[in-house]
């Protein structure tokens, strides 16, 4: 596998499509709630390769997990050719609305 260049902040700006996370029942009915930080690999196509949890409630993390392997991104440029990336991202999770 290609090596990834590490960068920063750029997903936002890259998101193409995003897949709202599945908040688990069982951790909404406990009222556990909280931020979810995944360190992700995207392809030079803008596909999520992998995620891993970095930091938040593992619950959590893995819904976090299963809807960004649904995002897609633009491909990330360096020097015009599209690489592959590695950066964080972090998705919140809130019962604000319940």
């Amino acid at each position: 596998m290609p090596q990834r260049v590490r960068v920063k902040g750029v997903a936002p700006k890259l998101l193409l499509k995003r897949t709202n996370p599945v908040y688990p029942k069982d951790l909404r009915k406990q009222r556990i709630q909280g931020m979810v930080t995944l360190s992700v690999g995207i392809s030079k196509d803008g596909d999520v390769i992998d995620a891993k949890l970095i930091s938040g409630h593992p619950g959590l993390g893995q819904a976090a997990i299963d809807a960004v392997k649904q995002w897609k991104f633009k491909p990330y440029l360096l020097d015009g050719n599209p690489i592959d990336i590695q950066t964080d991202i972090a998705v919140n999770f809130s019962l604000a609305n319940d």
